[in-house]
């Protein structure tokens, strides 16, 4: 049986709060997707782990996403690791019984244009290698999939019938949970102001309550990775655009899956209504590394511009505004304990618009009652792949950031990833396209498919 859920911020309880350990094996930072799924790998493992999150669990970008579990559309390097990832989300649910609401419904890609049906064709040969069912659709496939609903102009499309949804709301803290039960240590409220470090290599973290020793430390801490690292000399090419979502009250249940044409995202809820967003507007913010970082992110720009929104200035207190501290010590109150969660406020003109899209496509339903909306900060790097990564300079210290908007669904493949790291194990997986050093190595900069 599911337990109903809301949606998760500053208010929610809180749910863990182990006491600080003397010493673990492995300190995690941030109780996101990632560092959940590899706490529980760890911990599975016979490692002593101890899960730090400043505010809580899940209350940022791993709640507040589209709850895509997508196969469809991935970067050839992640696609492996995705397939890794479906399963492990099956048996995440199985385990947590039933409350990640995982779901295999299909993931489909609707054309408007012509350009757009040929970028969704171009991948069917990626699809083919990797052995997924995804076929091409046309204008029948699509009027049969919205129950004959669907009143708009679709040349046609993609789907990958394997593909699944689930819950966000529920999904990483009944995780969170799992991995408790099996011995991890977690505390919210609990930020992270440092690395302690001597002669040059890990040797624990600093919090806000004292400090633990451990070996090694993963960094997971979404859009707040960069911030945190460049505090200790690391720096990561990390930006934030913010993204808004919206939740519809019940509705007939035409579409039981997960699609998006060049406008609207939509997706069937477990509580009967759908989760719309816009795949065609986010808001970023100007800041001191949206500068140190321009030049990194050209071609992204020149690609999509007319899809992005500049903000003068994030609101105060944000990873990137202006000021917001970049130095602090050991002692002082850091920028994490200054903000909790990351709560940004949802554009309601681009709401409007989500609704305006969705009654052109379905008149029958009208202009949808709106029942709540959100927005997130999603990470994101130049090449839109996430860093994977011991960093060389800083040995004891594993960088797992920027999933740029695809976390949620390929999360536990790269917990799993990130647990042989910390392992010294083999994978199975090539991780070359994740390496720290890409970005200052010479390497050009090569962006994966923005699908």
């Amino acid at each position: 049986m599911t337990q109903k859920a809301s949606r998760i911020t500053i208010n929610t309880p809180v749910v863990f709060s182990d006491d600080l350990p003397g010493a673990v094996d492995v300190a995690i930072i941030g109780g996101g997707v990632m560092g959940v799924f590899t706490s529980l790998y760890l911990a599975r493992m016979g490692k002593r782990v101890f899960l730090c999150e400043k505010g809580r669990i899940a209350g940022e970008q791993s709640s507040r996403n589209w709850g895509w579990i997508r196969q469809q559309g991935r970067d050839p390097a992640e696609l492996p690791i995705m397939v890794k990832s479906l399963e492990l989300w099956k048996e995440a649910d199985r385990e947590t019984g039933g409350q990640c609401g995982v779901t295999t419904c299909g993931t489909h890609y609707l054309a408007s244009s012509q350009s757009s049906l040929d970028e969704y064709h171009d991948w069917l040969p990626v699809a083919q290698e990797h052995g997924l069912d995804t076929l091409p659709l046309d204008r029948k496939d699509i009027a049969a999939m919205f129950s004959g609903q669907g009143n708009h102009d679709w040349l046609g499309g993609i789907v990958t019938p394997s593909d699944a949804r689930g819950e966000p709301w529920r999904a990483v803290p009944a995780v969170a949970r799992l991995a408790h039960e099996t011995g991890v240590l977690i505390r919210e409220d609990c930020a992270v102001r440092a690395l302690d470090v001597e002669a040059g290599r890990v040797t624990g973290i600093i919090t806000e309550h004292g400090r633990i020793k451990c070996d090694q430390v993963v960094l997971a801490a979404g859009a707040w990775s960069s911030l945190f690292a460049r505090r200790h000399g690391i720096n990561i090419p990390q930006l934030a655009v913010r993204g808004t979502v919206a939740q519809t009250a019940p509705l007939p249940e035409f579409f039981s899956s997960t699609a998006t044409d060049e406008e609207l995202a939509i997706r069937r809820r477990d509580d009967g209504g759908y989760t719309l967003a816009s795949a065609d507007r986010q808001a970023f913010f100007l800041g001191p590394d949206a500068f140190r970082h321009f030049s990194k992110y050209m071609h992204i720009l020149r690609q999509s511009w007319k899809e992005i929104d500049i903000k003068l200035s994030a609101p105060a207190g944000y990873p990137d505004a202006w000021g917001t501290d970049r130095r602090w010590s050991e002692t002082d109150v850091s920028p994490f304990e200054k903000m909790r969660v990351l709560e940004p406020v949802p554009d309601q003109k681009v709401i409007s618009k989500m609704r305006d899209h969705f009654e052109s496509r379905f008149p029958l339903f009208g202009r949808p009652e709106i029942q709540s909306s959100w927005a997130g900060m999603i990470d994101a790097m130049p090449d839109i792949v996430p860093i994977i990564d011991r960093v060389p300079a800083l040995p004891g210290l594993i960088i797992a950031t920027g999933l740029s908007g695809h976390g949620f669904g390929i999360g536990p493949g790269f917990g799993h990833v990130v647990c042989n790291l910390v392992a010294d194990k083999q994978n199975a997986f090539d991780l070359q396209r994740f390496r720290f050093n890409r970005f200052t190595d010479g390497s050009t900069i090569r962006p994966g498919p923005a699908l």
